[in-house]
């Protein structure tokens, strides 16, 4: 049995949820909550295995509540929100802080048809995964740890051209606060363009919304990919995998394509690191980050056998050690970092190339 912990203002949102959720009878609501300080209070006292939560509350925000809730009594959280823009980067806040999924409220048109479904879905699915306390708790002192001890001085190869012309990052569950750290450890000045794949299982709309968040989050240029755009003009750019768009690489372009989801994904991780690994093989370099499944796994190996120099998150610092465990596993990643570490590593292969 799953205990759901519903956290919603409105009490029509609240019986939309409560309806869903109840036809699951393996899933159990252990209480509601209409404002943030209640949704605080009854985390730590029902300790549900799952919470539901909105991010636009009276009192302390949803926002406010999840750092909070993730500093005192981490668990698992899926944001169901509306595409309004504040409520937007809210939730992306929310993922940053810790929450683990995100869920698009009801919008009222054909869309809403198997948003029940979908709901027990994603319910069931935060619930599985493992939370620890979140280190932005830190920051306002609820929780008092060590820093972590800096990394030994590992050098990292150059790639065998000894150029760097490509980065590629590809990240899921958990991926935007890992995104952020890892774009955040690159220096000011880094000139190789980075292209990303970040999976967000929810609207059009709410995607969008990402690139100005993750621009706002670490002062980089961060835009969607344009079709026919060559890869050469991105320097100095975070380049994303637009909404429902496989990126990938052909003859020095970047490239979209509405082609079958690989893992149920689109865009799809593997679409784009195979598709590097073919046009730059050593001159470039691939970062798995958090996430659910194996998409990015196969990707990964075959820049590794293409020359490229491979990176993979860490168990300790993943939201959800699933992709980065699949490319272990394969032996696809030279190199398995924080996301922080990862980029440091990274910036380093660019000054090697730079003085050779």
């Amino acid at each position: 049995m799953t205990r759901v912990l519903i956290v919603e203002d409105s009490a029509t949102m609240r019986h939309h949820l409560r309806e869903a959720l109840t036809a699951d009878p393996q899933l159990q609501i252990v209480g509601e909550a209409a404002d943030g300080e209640r949704a605080v209070q009854l985390a730590g006292r029902l300790r549900p295995d799952v919470i539901t939560m909105d991010m636009m509350l009276p009192g302390i925000s949803g926002l406010a509540a999840t750092e909070q809730i993730m500093a005192e009594h981490p668990t698992p959280i899926l944001v169901v929100s509306s595409a309004d823009r504040e409520e937007l980067f809210s939730t992306y806040n929310a993922l940053a802080a810790g929450a683990v999924d995100v869920m698009e409220k009801p919008r009222g048109d054909d869309s809403d048809a198997d948003w029940a479904v979908r709901l027990r879905t994603s319910v069931r699915m935060v619930a599985r995964i493992r939370v620890i306390t979140h280190p932005r708790a830190r920051l306002d002192r609820r929780v008092t740890a060590s820093p972590p001890p800096p990394a030994p001085p590992v050098p990292v190869p150059l790639p065998a051209t000894g150029r760097l012309n490509v980065v590629t990052v590809g990240a899921s569950t958990g991926g935007p606060a890992a995104l952020t750290e890892f774009l955040r450890g690159l220096p000011p000045s880094f000139p190789t363009p980075v292209l990303a794949v970040q999976h967000i299982a929810a609207s059009e709309q709410f995607a969008v919304a990402f690139s100005d968040w993750l621009g706002g989050q670490t002062g980089r240029d961060v835009r969607y990919a344009v079709d026919g755009s060559p890869v050469a003009r991105g320097a100095g750019r975070i380049l994303l995998a637009p909404p429902d768009r496989h990126l990938f690489v052909r003859d020095g372009l970047l490239r979209l394509s509405a082609g079958p989801p690989r893992h149920s994904c689109r865009p799809s991780v593997d679409v784009l690191f195979e598709s590097v690994a073919e046009e730059f093989g050593p001159a470039a370099a691939g970062c798995l980050l958090t996430g659910m499944g194996r998409d990015g796994a196969a990707g990964l190996l075959q820049m590794r056998d293409r020359g490229a120099v491979t990176f993979a998150q860490d168990e300790g610092s993943c939201t959800v050690y699933g992709m980065p465990r699949e490319a272990a596993l394969l032996g696809a990643a030279v190199h398995v970092l924080p996301p922080g570490r990862m980029a440091a590593r990274v910036a380093e292969l660019h000054t090697a190339a730079v003085r050779r």
